[in-house]
């Protein structure tokens, strides 16, 4: 059976706010819940298999403190400056 597309978004949004750590749910279920609608398939794709990833990993790459892969730079970027611009913070 074929994910419908809402269905997606749906799981999508829902793991970016279920995560193993409570700083990755504050840094990616907003994010999710303000840009997914508006993604593009192949976009869609690149944050399905970043949702893959381990948040032992993720808070360093997005936190700057570790080079994250360069598949996920310009997404996880823009998860930063959107979860700063979120909270207030340079």
């Amino acid at each position: 059976m074929t994910e419908t597309h809402d269905a997606r978004l749906k799981r999508m949004k829902m793991r970016s706010w279920r995560r193993g750590t409570k700083e990755m749910d504050l840094i990616l279920g907003p994010y999710a819940d303000a840009t997914l609608a508006q993604m593009g398939a192949e976009r869609l794709d690149l944050y399905d298999r970043l949702l893959e990833e381990n948040d032992q990993d993720l808070y360093p790459w997005v936190s700057g403190t570790q080079p994250c892969p360069g598949e996920y730079l310009e997404l996880l970027t823009e998860i930063a400056a959107f979860a700063r611009a979120r909270h207030g913070t340079a």
